[in-house]
């Protein structure tokens, strides 16, 4: 256990962080499953809706630094590539 003020503080400031960053990509995990169940339903109209929507989610992940800025690009254009293969 840290002794000095400073360091019990970041230990704190890391547990809060921890928990947004679980939070952001859990939330991303979630929007994701609906987007693939979307697909595999064929409600077109609503994957467009809900790819909008991680295509935001994950860009302010990226840019929150909770995941890095490559692996949202590249889940994006995954699921973008996933779409058109199912219109």
């Amino acid at each position: 256990m840290a002794n000095i003020k400073s360091a019990k503080k970041r230990i704190e400031v890391i547990k809060v962080k921890t928990a947004f960053n679980k939070s952001r990509k859990s939330e991303i995990k979630t929007y994701i499953a609906r987007f693939n169940k979307a697909v595999d339903n064929g409600d077109l109209d609503s994957a467009r809706s809900l790819l909008k929507l991680v295509e935001k989610k994950l860009s302010r992940a990226a840019a929150k630094n909770t995941i890095h800025k490559n692996a949202a690009a590249r889940k994006v254009s995954r699921l973008t590539k996933r779409l058109n293969e199912a219109v």
